[in-house]
Order: C-alpha cells, then sequence, then structure tokens
C-alpha cells in the first residue's frame, strides 16, 4: 500500500497544477502505479451492478485494496508551468462542491463496509480559499455541510430549511456520515509568481481516510 499524503507531496513537485479533475485523475493514479508497482489499477470503477455510480480509482493487490474519490476545484488562474499553460476557470458556488466531497465520504463508507481489506480515501484539491477557511457566518444554506478547517463531521448533514428547490437540485438528499472525521487541510503547492502567473496560485488539499470498523 502507499501512504497517500507522501505520494501528493511528490506529485506535487512534478504536476503542481491540472487542467482537469481527470488530468488529476490519471496523474494520481499513475503516480500510485509508480509508488505500488505490483498493483492492479482501475479508474471509472463501477460501484454495483447496474448502478451509474463509478469509484474514480480503485487499486489492489492479492491482499489490500485501495479505494480513492477525487475533486478537483478551481479558481481563475492562468499559469505557464514548465512546457504548459494552464487556463483553469471558476467553478462557481462552493456549496454544491461541499456536497458532492461529503456525498463521496457517504459512498466510501458503504463501499468499504461491503469488503475486506479496504481503506477508502476522499480527497479535494483546490486553490480557492473559501472551502478551508471557517466562515465569518455561522448560518447558512450549507451550514451544516461545510468542510473547513477544524470542523468535525458525523451524522445526518442537510441543507437549511430554507433552502430553494432550484438551488439543490439533483442534490436534495440527506448526507448520511456514519463514522467521525476532523478535518485538516494540508499545503499542495503555491505556483510560483511572476510576471505572466494572474489568479489565485495556492492549492490545498483536505485528505479523509476510511477504514473498516
Amino acid at each position: 500500500m502507499v501512504d497517500l499524503h507522501n505520494l501528493l507531496g511528490t506529485l506535487s513537485n512534478h504536476r503542481p497544477v491540472f487542467h482537469s479533475e481527470a488530468d488529476f485523475q490519471h496523474a494520481l493514479a499513475w503516480e500510485i502505479h509508480v509508488k505500488w508497482s505490483n498493483c492492479s489499477l482501475r479508474l471509472e470503477y463501477p460501484l454495483s451492478a447496474g448502478e451509474r455510480d463509478r469509484l474514480d480509482i480503485l487499486a489492489f493487490d492479492q491482499r489490500d485494496q485501495l479505494a480513492i474519490e477525487l475533486k478537483y476545484k478551481t479558481k481563475p488562474l492562468f499559469a505557464p508551468v514548465g512546457n504548459e499553460v494552464f487556463w483553469l476557470k471558476d467553478d462557481g458556488a462552493q456549496p454544491p462542491g461541499r456536497y458532492h466531497f461529503l456525498s463521496d465520504i457517504q459512498r466510501l463508507e458503504q463501499f468499504v463496509s461491503e469488503r475486506r481489506n479496504v481503506t477508502g480515501y476522499a480527497i479535494l484539491l483546490t486553490n480557492d480559499s473559501a472551502y478551508w477557511n471557517p466562515p465569518k457566518k455561522q448560518s447558512g444554506i450549507d451550514a451544516s455541510l461545510r468542510i473547513h478547517e477544524g470542523r468535525v463531521i458525523n451524522g445526518v448533514l442537510k441543507w437549511a430549511p430554507e433552502v430553494s428547490s432550484g438551488t439543490v437540485k439533483g442534490m436534495e438528499e440527506p448526507l448520511t456520515i456514519k463514522g467521525t472525521y476532523k478535518l485538516t487541510w494540508r499545503d499542495y503547492c503555491e505556483i510560483e509568481l511572476h510576471q505572466y502567473v494572474k489568479g489565485y496560485r495556492k492549492f490545498r488539499y483536505l485528505l479523509v481516510k476510511i477504514e473498516e470498523e
């Protein structure tokens, strides 16, 4: 198996930024294969027959399995890095991003509970500080769903009663987190500032580890 924190540290040295979530997924899977050379890798692994939900990365050998869900949320950034130019867009409102990340944790808890020798990881990589900074106001439509530094998540998490149906279309169901997780953000990288770089240069990540009970 591999240590995901160490692996992300290594990855940040040669891939400090990604074009898309799919780019991040592929790069992380490749890095896992480099560090865990005897593992088998699957991308977009179906969670169950007939279901649309798929696991971003599944790595396994004859004994252990590693299940990973990824999110990559961005603010605007223009940055030439090496021989590439990165144009990152603004992904918009954070509440849906928080909901979908917590949904990943719920999904991984279910996946881990149904199998043996599986460790799950939910990872969110972003250059949007609104995800990691504590809110200035405790209220809000997504107060229960916030994932800032130091937050402890557990139990039923849902939108505030006053939220409009249009805002949460496709995300209406409350989420149930069976484990208890204290959220700790870590630095991923900061793009070197020079005359051509514009936008949000600092990237941090949140990693939640889900293990068998």
